[in-house]
This record gives structure tokens, C-alpha cells and sequence, in this order.
């Protein structure tokens, strides 16, 4: 069964195959995106964990060693752990794409994200039960987490052929239901699901911190085996990755100009609630910046084609 949206995942391919026309990629350009993408991700990812730290700080605590007053040792700490985990990953994809999850690979990815918070628990198994705030799933038994690691794995060796996107979010899905770790789960998931994703020719993909009630949202309801609306939420936040790169390395091309949904809406007889409503469900294509929705009226103009065809 596919769970990806035929419109995003037709999005996805053409701005894929853009993407691989330009390759070889300047290395100057991609090495700017991958240190953009590395501070937004380590800021975002942490920050839906709970991590104070602002973007601009996440920034001075990496590159200057900056210690910002009335901020916890702990965020500080979390920032550089995540930022050396990103680096790590993407040593692993510029050595070797063909490199496989593996249970050890879970564990190493979890060490590097809490050694300097949880030393003594850094890619160690947790060995008690757990209960997630506000969640009405319960993680397994902890003495189940091994056997359940070893079938996800088997699980994504046997799926090699489903779409990339789609098998990326679903693997992420398993990790954090299986909650194998006490604390950095959420981190370790998604920086697992981004492996996948980058090994086979994808950007890093960044799920915001805007995005948080939504993202628990659809984790909530593949717990229940409703598994579309987080695969599709997954595939939206790669082809923001996508846009970006190619608004980067191809500007010449990218020629649509950005409108927010309430400047778009002026002139059709669509509100901005109801554009609104098709950009959080794939439907029309746009893209996030802080917590406004962006689209042009190219995508409109391609939605309502697509919506004629159908009828």
C-alpha cells in the first residue's frame, strides 16, 4: 500500500530530477547549504525536544563557543552534540551512500546526540519502562527494545523497492514508537530517517519547530496505523529542501516569485484560509518561512489545471 500523496510525490520527482541534472554540484555552494542546514536542523530538532536556545544563539554556541546567559549548560550542550552528529552523518553519505542502517549505526548516532547530556546512557538501551507525556502511546517493554530494533531493520531491508520518502518516514515512525533510548529518540529518529534520505540523492530534510503540534499530531495518529498523514508531512518538508537547493544552485531557473497566501488569494475567489488548508495538505505547492505559508501563482495555476483534469 502507498501512502505518499501522487501530487507531492510527482513534485518531488521533477525537483529531484532537477537537482540531479546539476550534478556534479559546486562544492563551495553545497558546502554553504549543508552548514545552513546543519545550524537550522541542530536549532529545529532540538527545539521541538524543548531546547530554549533561539536560531541566532544555536548559531553564537556552535561557531563562536559563546555561552548565552540565563540558558541552561544542558541546551548549550545539545546544540553541540547535534551539530557534531550532523557532521558525522554526512562524513558517513560523502564516504559511502551505500551505507546501511544498522542496529550499531542507531546507537552511534544516539552516543554522539547525548554525550556531553547523558553520558552514561550515550547509545545505551533503556533498560526500565517508560511513559511519554500527553501521549496515549506507551513504548514497549525495555526488554523487548532489541528484538524490535532487529525487525525494524529487517523491516527496511525488505522494502528496499518502496519509495524512498515514504520508507524514510515510516522507519523514522518505528524508532520513535519503539522509544528505544530514555532520552534523544526523537533526535536519533530523525536523524536515521535523513540518512536514508541523503544516501539515496535527497537534501537534508528539517522538520520546524512551528511544525511541532503537527509533527506529534501525525506521530499520533501512525501509532493508530494511520500511517499517510506523516509520510506526507515528511515529503512536504523534504521539498522545502528541495526548493531551497534549487532556488540556490539553479536561481536562473526558479523564476516564480513567492507570495504569502493572503497576497495570493487577492484577485481569485479563494481565501487565505482555504489556500491554507491545500499548502498543509500538499495539494498546492508551497513551502514554509518561519510560520507563513509561501506559493506563487504558478502553483495555483498548476493546482486548479491538476483539479480540471480530474473532473
Amino acid at each position: 500500500m502507498t501512502y505518499l500523496s501522487k501530487t507531492i510525490a510527482a513534485r518531488l520527482k521533477t525537483k529531484k530530477d532537477q537537482l540531479d541534472k546539476l550534478r556534479p554540484l559546486p562544492s563551495a555552494a553545497v558546502k554553504k547549504l549543508q552548514e545552513r542546514f546543519r545550524l537550522e536542523m541542530t536549532y529545529n530538532s532540538n527545539a521541538i525536544e524543548g531546547n530554549s536556545l533561539t536560531l541566532k544563539e544555536t548559531f553564537l554556541v556552535i561557531n563562536e563557543g559563546i555561552t548565552v546567559k540565563g540558558k541552561p549548560l544542558k541546551d548549550h550542550l545539545e546544540a553541540k552534540d547535534h551539530y557534531a552528529a550532523l557532521e558525522y552523518l554526512y562524513d558517513l553519505v560523502e564516504k559511502d551512500r551505500r551505507h546501511t542502517i544498522s542496529e550499531r549505526l542507531i546507537r552511534s548516532l544516539h552516543q554522539l546526540i547525548v554525550q556531553e547530556t547523558e553520558r552514561e546512557q550515550a547509545g545505551k538501551y533503556r533498560t526500565a519502562n517508560v511513559y511519554i507525556a500527553g501521549a496515549k502511546h506507551t513504548p514497549p517493554d525495555a526488554f523487548e527494545v532489541p528484538r524490535m530494533i532487529n525487525e525494524a531493520i529487517y523491516w527496511l531491508s525488505r522494502n528496499k523497492k518502496m519509495d524512498i520518502v515514504e520508507l524514510s518516514a515510516m522507519f523514522h515512525h518505528k524508532l520513535v514508537y519503539i522509544h528505544p533510548f530514555f532520552d534523544g529518540n526523537g533526535r536519533t529518529a530523525r536523524l536515521a530517517m535523513n540518512l536514508i534520505l541523503m544516501r539515496n540523492g535527497y537534501p537534508l530534510s528539517i522538520i520546524l519547530k512551528q511544525d511541532r503540534k503537527k509533527y506529534y499530531n501525525v506521530l499520533a495518529k501512525a501509532d493508530a496505523g494511520q500511517y499517510a498523514p506523516l509520510v506526507n508531512f515528511i515529503a512536504q518538508s523534504v521539498e522545502r529542501s528541495f526548493d531551497v537547493y534549487l532556488k540556490t544552485l539553479a536561481p536562473h531557473k526558479v523564476k516564480e516569485r513567492p507570495f504569502t497566501l493572503s497576497q495570493l488569494a487577492k484577485g481569485t475567489p479563494y481565501s487565505a484560509k482555504y489556500l491554507n488548508l491545500l499548502a498543509r495538505q500538499g495539494k498546492l505547492e508551497a513551502h514554509k518561512e518561519g510560520r507563513n505559508w509561501l506559493s506563487s501563482r504558478e502553483a495555483l495555476r498548476r493546482y486548479l489545471e491538476n483539479r480540471e483534469r480530474k473532473k
